[in-house]
């Protein structure tokens, strides 16, 4: 009997005729117990173990979708206050930068994001941004670049000839960063430690996958996993962190 391939997925495809578009999701992502655990265990994206450091994957600054994801940004950091923002006087020179390729990204302060507020800070390590949403209760999706809020999330759409729109969502894995991604250290999606949530992804990122997609989307998708679930002979796949022998 042929094994189950080490780094296999399972994915689900449903169109939505009214938008002549279509939706791909890796339900073995989103059906595991991933979570994010910055400043618990997470050992950064550097070359080797930084676990102290607590930068997470912001060593390197956000780059950003478009224009308007810039905009979104640089508008919320203006609501900073130096009591949610460590390095609010480093923002006078702007919070962004632009490389000699034209990529669009957050400046670097002690070598990482400028929005990155470290150990040493009275509100604890961790993103500006994110501050600014706990205390004010607003949703953190429109403070933040694109990237950062949809992490370990990634969405990719192509349109065929016919103009249909295939919108797929699946797990950030180290190629998605380019090269650089196989010099990491540790990443967080290809890293046992990080699968020790209680409650699935879909759940979790519930509010992420609606920004990606759409309620309806949301609610048709957890419907057919939903139905899946029930179904007496349904053995869904385990994502390969969680096969894998410890």
């Amino acid at each position: 009997m042929n094994k189950i391939p080490s780094d296999a997925h399972e994915w689900v495809t449903f169109d939505d005729e009214k938008l002549l578009q279509t939706y791909r999701f890796d339900v073995t992502f989103l059906e595991s117990n991933w979570t994010c655990i910055f400043g618990r265990g997470c050992q950064g994206v550097l070359t080797g173990p930084t676990e102290e450091l607590v930068q997470g994957c912001c060593s390197y600054g956000a780059h950003f979708s478009d224009e308007k994801d810039v905009q979104r940004v640089i508008k919320s950091a203006k609501r900073l206050t130096s009591d949610q923002w460590q390095f609010k006087d480093k923002a006078k020179n702007g919070v962004t930068k632009t490389n000699k390729k034209g990529e669009t990204t957050t400046r670097l302060v002690k070598d990482a994001c400028i929005f990155l507020n470290r150990p040493d800070f009275h509100r604890g390590p961790g993103c500006a941004l994110h501050v600014l949403s706990l205390d004010t209760g607003e949703s953190y999706i429109p403070l933040k670049p694109e990237v950062c809020w949809q992490l370990p999330l990634r969405r990719d759409e192509s349109t065929d000839e016919a103009g249909r729109v295939t919108t797929t969502i699946g797990q950030w894995n180290r190629e998605h960063w380019g090269a650089g991604g196989e010099e990491f250290h540790w990443w967080c999606t290809q890293s046992r430690e990080a699968f020790i949530s209680k409650t699935r992804v879909f759940d979790g990122m519930k509010e992420e996958l609606i920004a990606m997609t759409s309620s309806r989307v949301y609610d048709r998708l957890g419907a057919y996993l939903a139905q899946r679930a029930a179904q007496p002979s349904s053995t869904r796949l385990a994502h390969p962190m969680v096969r894998r022998k410890a």
